[in-house]
Formats: structure tokens, sequence, C-alpha cells
């Protein structure tokens, strides 16, 4: 299912970015907090990764770029999570979700499950591939698709639910 919605792309320097990049990496400050008091829930949920989706998606690079690099970089130091050994991959994965989430939608003008998934798998596997040759360890850097599997269903269908309430 196809659905139109207003995308924007204000650019680094309008201080919408920021506003909008703000409320984003609140909201993937929150979530992951409360993703974590369900044992093995960051791992299985991928939390991290929802509202730099959202962002990029609607919102345009600038802010899914802000969103993806300060979102795991304050959750790192206010709260220990992502560790710092695995800083480097979330915001590989993170940055390669903004990248793509952002171009996908400013070529297609519209959003789908189908886009939403080519995004998600997109920087999920050229995420791991980065992820394996840094940690040298195939089975740790398939860890998202061992586990994460609800974490990239709930990306898909919550961000496209999301993206079509907010279009009225």
């Amino acid at each position: 299912m196809i659905t139109n919605i207003n995308l924007y792309n204000y650019g680094i320097k309008s201080y919408l970015t920021y506003v909008y990049a703000f409320l984003f990496i609140a909201g993937n400050i929150i979530l992951p907090q409360l993703v974590h008091i369900i044992p093995n829930g960051g791992p299985m949920l991928l939390p991290i990764y929802f509202f730099t989706l959202f962002a990029a998606y609607k919102y345009g690079l600038a802010t899914g770029l802000l969103t993806a690099v300060l979102s795991p970089v304050v959750n790192s130091l206010l709260f220990g999570m992502p560790v710092l050994a695995f800083l480097p991959v979330i915001l590989v994965k993170s940055v390669l979700l903004a990248t793509v989430a952002a171009l996908i939608a400013s070529r297609q003008k519209t959003v789908s499950i189908i886009s939403l998934l080519i995004v998600v798998l997109s920087y999920q596997i050229i995420g791991s591939l980065v992820e394996w040759a840094i940690v040298k360890d195939f089975f740790v850097a398939v860890q998202d698709f061992r586990i994460g599997i609800p974490g990239m269903l709930l990306q898909i269908i919550g961000v496209y639910l999301l993206l079509k309430i907010i279009r009225k």
C-alpha cells in the first residue's frame, strides 16, 4: 500500500532541522530506556533506530544524520548503552539508515511498506557486513538478523503507520 505524504528537507541551515532533530533524539533516548526494561529488549527491538528512520524519511538527510549520530552518542554517554566498544558499529548502521531513508524518500515522494523494507534491509545488510569487518565475528555481526527481526518489523510497520497517521 502506497501512501502520499508530505516530505521535508530543511537542510543544515534551517533551525527546523535542529528542532526536529532534538525531538527525535529525545525519542531515541526515551524509547531505548523503556525497551531495556524488557529482558533482551534492546537487541530484540532495536529501539535506537526507530526515530532515526522516521526523521530521515520525513524530514530529510540533515535531520536524519543529526538524529543518527547524536542519539547513540548521547545514550552511550548518559546510560552506557550502547557500550563504547559497539558505538562505532551502531553509528555506522545509524548513518546508513539515515542516508538510505532520506535517499529513498526523496526519490519516491511516498511511503510504502516495501520502501521501508528496502531501507531497513539495506542498512542492516550493509551494516552487518561493516560490523563483521570491524568485530571479525560473523555470529556477532548478524545478531540483528538472529534476534532483531521484531525490531526491524517494528521499524517498518511502526514508521509506516506513524507517517500515515500524521499526514492528515
